[in-house]
């Protein structure tokens, strides 16, 4: 049984920083809070799925007035002990049913967030609360990896590679193909 802070308990969150180095090195996060800060414009932004504030850090320090939401204390206790965290308004909770108060001119969900909800049902109930909380006019953004399909042999619908294990820096890994 999961605990209440879902997949992303104190063990994944001690070193969620440090094992995702590559996505918070300026390259990763500058074109995306770029494009963020125009898009909320003067308004506030929300972050369903806020975890330790690779964005919404970076996004406040711009200007923009964020709050988040997340299911993983442990992730938020990560974010408050930064700088500048403690300014953050956060709400604990399921991001695609938790509601908080006021409007936002956006809202965001990026790193493949959407996909840490598993069903469609799942999926749909999150839309519908990122609506309920935008503004009229507002924007709703979504950041996913789009697999590179054309890396697919002709007739073959998926390629499913597993991480088998890490060996000096190399990863091997084991693949099915299915027609």
């Amino acid at each position: 049984m999961r605990d209440a802070d879902g997949y992303f308990d104190e063990r994944v969150a001690a070193r969620y920083d440090d094992s995702k180095a590559e996505i918070f090195e300026a390259e990763a996060i500058d074109p995306v809070v770029e494009v963020l800060v125009e898009l909320a414009g003067s308004g506030r932004a929300l972050e369903l799925g806020i975890g330790t504030g690779r964005i919404a850090l970076p996004l406040a320090r711009r200007g923009v007035s964020v709050h988040g939401i997340d299911l993983s204390k442990a992730m938020v206790a990560r974010l408050r002990a930064k700088r500048d965290g403690e300014d953050i308004g956060v709400t604990i909770g399921d991001f695609a049913t938790t509601t908080v108060d006021g409007s936002f001119s956006l809202a965001y969900l990026v790193f493949n967030t959407i996909m840490n909800l598993t069903t469609q049902a799942a999926q749909v109930a999150c839309f519908r609360n990122a609506a309920a909380h935008l503004e009229p006019g507002g924007c709703f953004v979504i950041a996913v990896t789009i697999p590179d399909l054309r890396r697919l042999p002709p007739g073959e619908t998926f390629h499913v590679s597993t991480r088998a294990r890490t060996i000096g820096g190399s990863t091997s890994t084991r693949s099915r193909r299915k027609a």
